[in-house]
């Protein structure tokens, strides 16, 4: 007998035979932690993430997170962790920036925030931060809002 738990028609995510995208996330997370020659398996399956044995089949999957919320992803809240019922939920994309591997929290001023976050603040383009905090500049001018080519004199510290 055909085991037919994982097809998207009998759990209602498929419209006019267009998969939902709950069913599209829940197979593209497996892709990237089982598949070795999907393009994102260096950074999931082979580092370790795993897909946990009850979301193999879609059913439990749909149980436990619902369907996908409008413009939402699913995000592990620990990022070495594993796809389960227990480390992930739905998070908007900005949320999920905050949680990636590699990212740089800076503290200046007893505040603590990313490099876009701290940008986006202090009306600075982000990758004007990133090159100054690559020169090696100490934060007071990372965060200085002047121009160092045309105004070197000028004292346009944020304050």
């Amino acid at each position: 007998m055909a085991n037919y738990t994982n097809h998207p028609l009998l759990h209602g995510h498929a419209n006019r035979g267009a998969i939902s995208s709950t069913y599209s996330i829940w197979q593209m997370m497996k892709q990237r932690c089982q598949n070795p020659n999907c393009a994102a398996f260096k950074y999931y399956g082979g580092r370790g993430i795993r897909v946990c044995r009850r979301w193999q089949s879609f059913a439990p999957f749909l149980q436990d997170m619902g369907a996908r919320p409008a413009r939402m992803t699913i995000e592990r809240i620990d990022n070495d962790g594993p796809y389960s019922p227990s480390n992930c939920r739905w998070a908007t994309q900005a949320e999920q920036t905050r949680n990636r591997r590699g990212l740089r929290p800076i503290t200046w001023r007893g505040r603590t925030l990313l490099v876009a976050e701290w940008a986006r603040e202090l009306r600075l383009k982000p990758v004007t931060v990133y090159m100054r905090l690559y020169a090696g500049m100490p934060l007071n001018r990372v965060f200085w809002r002047g121009d160092f080519r045309k105004d070197r004199l000028a004292n346009r510290c944020v304050r």
